[in-house]
């Protein structure tokens, strides 16, 4: 036989065996459905988060006071206990100086941060203000102006703010050049920020000389934190070990238990949260892909049954000259377009789950874009499992019906 005829034999099992055969595409339906709508999810959030992580400068490394060893990301037995500072620390100009000498240390600079209250026409609003340098701090971010430009050697009572404090906070809009007042001292807007995210950025960058001077409890030569910045991505690792040796040193401190700061890495922060994303679609898709077994389960039963109805037909089949492996492939079509058939409308189920998730408020990380992509690709990989799905679960029925014996069948019962 021609595989034209196995397709219309096949398809003519399907038509007339409505009831069965739907409800086992059903089982199918489902599966893929759940498959593609979670797979679906995961590629969106996948491709938000690395969207995410262009944004940010993986040379670049944070250090912080007090420490923990559960928050450190330095190699050390997990947990909590040790390590703890219990008095109020502070890193100063001394930190930075101890570490400028580091081989693989392109940028460092201090910084330094607070809430106070901003007036513009008239309008009060309490807003963040965050000291940088202007010398290396248009090297080390990654922040972009709209109009205007970053901050510059030489600048003092000037600010550099986000797109959501120039239009969204006050009345009217600030606009490059104008003047902002800050606790009090009036501050000029020399540059606007790109929008990030759903409102814009909300902060306010200053030179550190004049921040200082502003932020209530700020002092000279006293930093919230400290950003370095390495040479390249591939010294990130080793730097931090240099890092922390060095300041300990420096900080004469003997033991790990007694480090008074924290160092964090915006390499490794990139690597948990791609991989926490990872794991979490793959373990989504796991509990979706249960259904998918179960439809495997009614595909093998329904043909099971089709196989015992059809025990005579076999039999005629054969006793005008079919032969086993004809038999075999009438039963592997009909398998195979119960799961295609499955499979198409599971990938259209998938397609409305898809649609529905954003509906239900299920946005995307950083508030971002809340619309979900069902790619070509995953489309195809759903049609193509649900057909190996139906020819794997259609093989042994279909096995155990070319194998029958022409008398046993015409006398079966």
């Amino acid at each position: 036989m021609r595989n034209s005829t196995y397709l219309r034999m096949g398809l003519n099992m399907l038509v007339h065996s409505k009831l069965r055969s739907w409800l086992t595409i059903i089982g199918i339906v489902i599966g893929i459905g759940s498959v593609v709508g979670i797979l679906s999810l995961g590629d969106s959030m996948q491709e938000q988060v690395q969207s995410r992580l262009a944004e940010l400068d993986l040379t670049k490394m944070t250090i912080s006071p007090g420490y923990t060893k559960a928050s450190s990301n330095m190699p050390g037995p997990p947990g909590g206990g040790g390590g703890g500072t219990t008095t109020d620390v502070e890193l100063t100009k001394e930190d930075i100086t101890a570490l400028r000498g580091l081989d693989g240390i392109q940028y460092i600079e201090g910084e330094i941060s607070g809430q106070e209250p901003v007036i513009y026409a008239a309008q009060n609003s309490t807003l963040s203000i965050t000291g940088v340098d202007p010398q290396v701090w248009q090297y080390m971010t990654t922040l972009k102006t709209q109009s205007g430009r970053l901050l510059e050697p030489g600048d003092t009572y000037v600010a550099v703010i986000g797109s959501g404090v120039a239009s969204g906070i006050f009345k009217q809009d600030i606009g490059v050049n104008q003047v902002i007042t800050i606790n009090g001292k009036a501050v000029r807007v020399v540059g606007i920020l790109e929008e990030k995210g759903e409102g814009g950025d909300r902060s306010i960058y200053m030179p550190i000389n004049g921040a200082v001077t502003l932020i209530s409890d700020a002092k000279e030569g006293v930093y919230d934190t400290i950003t370095v910045k390495a040479k390249s991505e591939s010294l990130v690792d080793i730097l931090m070990t240099k890092i922390v040796k060095k300041l300990m040193a420096s900080r004469h401190i003997a033991r790990e238990d007694d480090r008074d700061f924290s160092l964090s890495a915006s390499k490794s922060m990139a690597e948990s949260i791609t991989s926490m994303t990872s794991s979490m679609t793959l373990f989504l898709g796991a509990i979706a892909a249960v259904s998918l077994l179960v439809g495997a389960v009614g595909i093998a039963n329904t043909m099971f049954t089709s196989v015992l109805e059809k025990t005579k037909e076999i039999g005629t089949m054969k006793a005008i000259g079919a032969k086993n492996k004809d038999i075999l492939m009438i039963f592997l079509f009909n398998s195979a377009m119960v799961g295609l058939v499955g499979g198409i409308l599971g990938v259209m189920l998938g397609a409305c789950v898809s649609t529905l998730f954003p509906m239900l408020g299920m946005r995307m990380m950083g508030g971002g874009s809340s619309s979900i992509y069902l790619s070509p690709k995953l489309m195809a990989f759903g049609l193509t499992l649900a057909v190996i799905i139906g020819i794997v679960s259609g093989v042994v029925p279909a096995y155990r019906a070319s194998k029958l014996k022409p008398v046993d069948a015409l006398r079966y019962e």
